[in-house]
């Protein structure tokens, strides 16, 4: 690939084989496209570093880095752009993985959840109620978390059903969590040692995006530096 990329004329189109000589961690976010068609939609693209073979590798490397050794049995994804990367997620673990999908496409029972996404739009998510047993250890996948209200609704239908997200503690801490929410293990079934929990790309700094990180271990590709540019959207 590289040997057919020299030969190829220079265009003001992504170079796929341009890698940096020194990768520090999220230096694939400057792959992002930014938004140029106005409001109604998002304030950039993150799926332009998908195309580029480098950069979605090195951002699942990063995203997974914090659950290493950590008992996951099932990958999930949000629709529709955690699809992209919670399959990918998947195979890279080697486990399954569980589509959380909008409301209206699922032919088989399932249990819904209402939520209001980063647009403030309600809408209703829905989850097949034949894939997760009680205790599954289960990764939540999702491109991006503004508001935090779709991936609390993926937390809750996941929960809903007996599967584990996460232990109730932060990141990196141990012992009993001292919050007010608490995980409905299920009967006769104890913790896992080690909990799985949330990845994104982006966690923004919103009441919902704290909420979900205080309680959750989760996992995002911006480095600290550069958090607060996101938060804002520049």
């Amino acid at each position: 690939l590289r040997a057919q990329c020299l030969q190829r004329p220079q265009s003001p189109r992504m170079d796929l084989c341009h890698v940096p000589a020194t990768r520090e961690k999220g230096w694939y976010l400057a792959l992002m496209a930014p938004n140029v068609k106005g409001p109604n939609y998002a304030w950039l693209d993150p799926s332009r570093l998908y195309c580029h073979p480098q950069g979605l590798q090195d951002c699942l490397a990063d995203l997974l880095q914090p659950f290493q050794g950590d008992a996951i049995d099932m990958v999930a994804g949000i629709d529709a752009m955690g699809f992209i990367l919670g399959a990918a997620a998947a195979a890279t673990l080697r486990k399954g993985f569980l589509a959380i999908r909008k409301a209206g496409h699922l032919c088989v029972q399932t249990e819904a959840q209402p939520y209001t996404d980063y647009s403030g739009r309600q809408k209703l998510m829905e989850l097949r109620t034949d894939a997760i047993s009680p205790g599954l250890r289960i990764l939540l996948v999702d491109q991006w978390v503004e508001t935090g209200g779709t991936m609390r609704a993926a937390i809750e239908l996941v929960e809903r059903l007996g599967g584990v997200v996460a232990g109730g503690c932060t990141h990196g801490c141990s012992g009993t969590s001292t919050h007010s929410h608490r995980l409905r293990w299920p009967a006769l079934s104890p913790p896992p040692r080690f909990p799985t929990g949330v990845a994104a790309i982006c966690m923004e700094s919103s009441e919902g995006g704290k909420w979900i990180q205080e309680r959750y271990k989760c996992s995002h590709c911006v480095p600290a530096r550069l958090q607060p540019r996101f938060d804002q959207h520049q």
